[in-house]
């Protein structure tokens, strides 16, 4: 009897609807066993004043050295282009017109490291200092069953860039599958990820950019 109470009891716990605190904690668990991603996905900008989207494809990877998270995007669709960000710097690469664009994230690193980890890597407890968050249900994403987060900036400037972020967590490993930015004027940028593969190997020239001699590096300002 004591056996048979103790499985419907897992039994009845393995089946209680997903909640913020679990979601969270399912987070935390997938960062603390984190090491690295890699993932397919699809941007789609909308522009509201136009009532147009713009659609871009390709590959993203992650990996995590020492406590820093590198990210390399590898965009293949419509434009090849690449965007690095790695030791506190974010690069985008253009090969078509071979320049490099360097941007130093030394006055909002927090602020950027905070939206480079949401859903990859970042912990439930990083998401609850950055952001409030809502949980706003389950849904089914690609297949992939889901909690819906609510994101509301905690901080001033990327509130006014960004008022609401949603995001779909899967509720199996804790990575996001989908992110929504939603911008002033009712714009938005949809971000949906697939082929998702976790702690895999990925080589170190992956977070690399491929110039050439002919490269030309701009910084802003100079």
């Amino acid at each position: 009897m004591v056996g048979l109470t103790l499985l419907n009891a897992l039994a009845a716990a393995q089946q209680a609807p997903p909640t913020l605190e679990s979601v969270l904690a399912k987070m935390d668990e997938a960062a603390a066993h984190f090491q690295s991603a890699q993932a397919n996905f699809v941007f789609q900008q909308y522009q509201r004043v136009v009532d147009e989207t713009d659609t871009q494809k390709g590959t993203v990877y992650y990996r995590k050295v020492g406590k820093q998270i590198e990210m390399m995007a590898d965009f293949k669709e419509p434009d090849r282009k690449f965007v690095l960000y790695k030791e506190g710097k974010l690069e985008v690469y253009q090969p078509k017109i071979e320049q490099v664009m360097q941007y130093s994230t030394a006055n909002n690193r927090d602020q950027v490291e905070s939206f480079l980890v949401l859903g990859f890597g970042g912990s439930g407890q990083d998401l609850k200092r950055s952001f409030e968050v809502t949980y706003q249900g389950e849904e089914t994403i690609d297949n992939v069953p889901s909690a819906k987060l609510q994101l509301i900036p905690k901080n001033e400037k990327t509130r006014a860039n960004f008022p609401q972020i949603i995001l779909w967590i899967g509720l199996s490993n804790g990575i996001s599958v989908q992110q929504k930015l939603i911008q002033t004027q009712g714009d938005y940028r949809l971000a949906q990820y697939s082929a998702i593969h976790l702690n895999g190997k990925i080589g170190g020239d992956v977070f690399s950019l491929k110039t050439t001699g002919k490269t030309r590096f701009v910084s802003p300002g100079g």
